[in-house]
């Protein structure tokens, strides 16, 4: 038996274990309305993970139901269930880089984190994104690789018992036309057997800047080409997430770009079975915009785009790609990032928008809006800088993924 097929038996083990997550059969609207926030403590306590209401239309909207603290400068960073939502797990830029959630549900009908885990990484460092295969592994970008100015690593990693498989890397010095460096965004295309990541930016922000993206052969976990996704060699152009997009979408390859706030786009090449080189299909700045950060698919099929600055949300009609057509643009707030998909309680389609990067200035609002994403309304936000002494990382639902596509 091969490892993928004893990988695949076992998570489906896993998904029928009566001591996984135990989601309520029925969930009430109370609990479908909850999220889990990754969030930075600014007075010098321990940073965490909070469990918040976001409906607007609740009496208890921006309450902290419950913390759940992991460590002073731990930094926790993007949060991601497994492939069958039963697991949560939290990347994180300081402590142990990676950490997996347990969550059962009390009687009040809340979500507790009754244990947290942090996973041995093997000395890959800055944890940014995670994918979940249905092979039966996860693999994490690693900003900052083992170490060194130009690094970057991608670890494999055992979804089963998050041990680490193995550690991909290749350096810029050592081959130049493919190579992983600053990795941060990752996207799989897991029925073309191929992953994709971003060259973003050395962690400590000034030691160097990316301009590229990396395809990976997920059978041989080889690199097979580096892309330029920039106007020349020289445009530090900083791209931040990658999305292969796949299921009922055509096999195109998007980027956004933190310099710029630019994204572009990729044909699949059928015959060569890579992509095709990447073309810019919308120049932030002709709009006012700047720092593109996140892509996310919400159930209407549509494209949500957040950038930065000002803080915005850009809406995309993707159904006849390689044309993308501006819908519509949704208000947030100043490093406006991260996106959570729900109804309220009267049934309204909202946005919830983590407004926060890294706490960088004018990137730091430290706000969620809630927005109507018919209207365009913002129904309702909650300051948590100034309310709780927390800036918001990064945002996901406490039943699942809040989202139907994400990178």
């Amino acid at each position: 038996m091969t490892y993928r097929n004893a990988a695949r038996i076992v998570l489906l083990l896993l998904f029928l274990l009566p001591n996984a997550c135990k989601k309520p059969e029925s969930p009430s609207l109370k609990q479908k309305t909850l999220f889990f926030i990754d969030y930075r403590h600014l007075a010098g306590g321990e940073d965490g993970i909070a469990v918040m209401e976001l409906d607007p239309e609740s009496a208890d909207f921006g309450k902290i139901i419950s913390k759940t603290p992991l460590g002073v400068g731990v930094l926790p960073h993007h949060l991601y269930f497994n492939r069958n939502e039963r697991r949560l797990f939290t990347t994180a830029l300081g402590g142990k880089f990676l950490y997996e959630l347990k969550i059962d549900w009390n009687q009040e009908g809340y979500p507790v984190i009754y244990e947290v885990n942090p996973v041995n990484t093997g000395g890959n460092t800055v944890g940014e994104d995670i994918f979940f295969t249905k092979s039966g592994e996860y693999l994490v970008t690693f900003m900052g690789g083992q170490g060194g100015i130009r690094g970057g690593s991608v670890g494999v990693f055992n979804a089963w018992n998050n041990e680490l498989i193995k550690t991909i890397s290749g350096s810029i010095d050592d081959h130049p036309e493919k190579f992983i460096m600053y990795p941060h965004g990752i996207s799989v295309f897991e029925d073309k057997k191929l992953a994709m990541v971003t060259s973003t930016i050395h962690p400590d922000l000034t030691s160097g800047v990316g301009n590229t993206c990396t395809l990976i052969d997920m059978n041989t976990y080889k690199i097979i080409k580096t892309y330029l996704v920039a106007d020349s060699v020289k445009d530090l152009s900083s791209p931040v997430e990658v999305l292969l997009l796949r299921n009922e979408f055509p096999p195109y390859a998007l980027v956004n770009t933190m310099i710029g706030g630019d994204i572009w786009m990729a044909s699949f090449n059928n015959e060569q079975k890579i992509y095709n080189n990447f073309s810019r299909v919308l120049k932030g700045s002709s709009l006012g915009l700047g720092w593109a950060l996140e892509f996310y698919i919400a159930a209407d099929k549509r494209l949500y785009v957040s950038f930065a600055q000002p803080g915005k949300v850009l809406v995309f009609d993707i159904s006849r790609l390689p044309d993308i057509k501006l819908l519509k643009t949704l208000p947030a707030n100043k490093g406006a990032h991260h996106m959570a998909f729900f109804n309220t309680k009267s049934g309204r389609s909202v946005v919830a928008i983590q407004n926060n990067l890294l706490n960088l200035p004018e990137l730091n609002s430290g706000t969620i809006d809630v927005v109507d994403v018919n209207t365009g309304e913002k129904l309702g936000s909650v300051d948590m800088r100034n309310k709780y002494h927390l800036l918001p990382e990064s945002i996901e639902g406490t039943l699942g993924n809040a989202n139907y596509m994400h990178h």
